[in-house]
C-alpha cells in the first residue's frame, strides 16, 4: 500500500515538472489594461468617421448640391444635438427599439426551430433549403403591400415584414454551422449517449455556433432594414419612431433633420453591432484558441 501511494506522488511530481516545462515553452501573454483595449478598438473608428466627415465637408463645400439640400456636418451635428436633448427623440427610440428587439427575438426562436427541423432530414433540406435562400434574397419592401392588406396599417404589418426579413437568415445560417460540424464529433456525442434534443442541444448547437452567430448578425441586419422600411411606409399616428421622424423631415425638406436621424439608425447599428455580435464572437473565437486571451 505504501509502495501505491509512492507510486502516485512519484507520478504526480512528475506531471507537475511537465507543466511546469510546458509554462516555459509557452508564450508568455501580458494582460491588457483595459483603457489600452478601449482605445486600440476605438482607435480605427475614430480614424475612419474623421476621414467620412472631411470627405462629407469636402462634398458640402463643392457647392454640388445647395446648402439646404445637403448641409455640411456642422449644420448636421448642432441639429443633432438638440434632438438629443428632448424627450420626443427619446420615446421615438424606445419605439423603435422595442420593435426591433420583438421583431428579432420571434425571428431568432422561429428561424433556429427550422433550421433545427430542417437539418435533421435530407428530404426537409432539399424541399426547404432552396426556398430558405429564396426568402432570404427577397427584399423586405416587397413583403409591405401583402402585410399592409392583410393586418392594416398596424404593429402586426410592422412585425410580420421584420420577422420574415430576419428568421430565413438565421435558419440559413444554423443550417451553414451544421453542415460544417465534423462527422466525428456527432459519433462521439452518440456514443456518449447523446440522442434526440439532448444530441441538439449538447453537440449540434455549441457546435456550429460560428455559423449560428454569423447568421443571427446577418439576421438582425436584416430586421433593421427591415424595421426602417416599415417605419416609413406604416405611420402609426400614436406611436412616433425612427422612421417616422425621418418622413415627417422629408416631407418638410428639413435636410439636418433627417441626415441627423440618419445618423442615429447607422450609430445603432454599429453599436449593437460592436457590443452584442462583437463581443460574442470574440468569445467564441477565444474559447477555441483562434486569439489569446490577453489580446481580446
Amino acid at each position: 500500500m505504501a509502495a501505491e501511494h509512492g507510486g502516485v506522488r512519484e507520478r504526480e511530481s512528475l506531471g507537475a515538472e511537465l507543466e511546469g516545462l510546458d509554462a516555459l515553452d509557452a508564450p508568455r501573454v501580458e494582460p491588457e489594461p483595459w483603457l489600452a483595449r478601449a482605445w486600440r478598438a476605438a482607435a480605427p473608428k475614430l480614424v475612419a468617421g474623421s476621414l467620412a466627415l472631411a470627405a462629407w465637408q469636402l462634398v458640402a463645400w463643392s457647392g454640388w448640391r445647395p446648402d439646404y439640400v445637403l448641409p455640411g456636418p456642422l449644420r448636421v451635428v448642432t441639429q443633432l444635438a438638440a434632438m438629443l436633448a428632448t424627450a420626443a427623440f427619446w420615446s421615438a427610440v424606445a419605439t423603435t427599439l422595442g420593435r426591433v428587439a420583438a421583431g428579432f427575438a420571434a425571428a431568432t426562436a422561429i428561424g433556429t426551430a427550422i433550421g433545427v427541423a430542417v437539418s435533421r432530414s435530407a428530404t426537409a433540406r432539399r424541399a426547404f433549403g432552396s426556398f430558405l435562400t429564396g426568402l432570404q434574397s427577397m427584399p423586405s419592401i416587397a413583403w409591405f403591400p401583402f402585410a399592409i392588406l392583410v393586418f392594416g396599417l398596424s404593429e402586426a404589418a410592422i412585425l410580420f415584414v421584420v420577422v420574415l426579413g430576419a428568421a430565413p437568415s438565421i435558419a440559413n445560417g444554423l443550417l451553414t454551422g451544421i453542415d460544417h460540424i465534423p462527422p466525428l464529433l456527432l459519433r462521439a456525442g452518440r456514443v456518449l449517449g447523446a440522442r434526440g434534443f439532448a444530441s441538439v442541444w449538447h453537440v449540434v448547437l455549441p457546435a456550429a455556433l460560428p455559423g449560428y452567430v454569423g447568421g443571427l448578425k446577418q439576421g438582425w441586419a436584416f430586421a433593421w432594414r427591415s424595421l426602417m422600411a416599415g417605419e416609413l411606409l406604416v405611420i402609426i399616428a400614436n406611436r412616433p419612431s425612427i422612421g417616422t421622424q425621418l418622413h415627417f423631415a422629408r416631407e418638410l425638406s428639413d435636410a439636418p433633420r433627417l441626415i441627423a436621424t440618419m445618423l442615429v439608425v447607422l450609430a445603432i447599428g454599429v453599436v449593437v453591432d460592436e457590443l452584442l455580435f462583437g463581443l460574442l464572437e470574440q468569445r467564441i473565437r477565444r474559447r477555441r484558441g483562434l486569439i489569446d486571451a490577453g489580446a481580446a
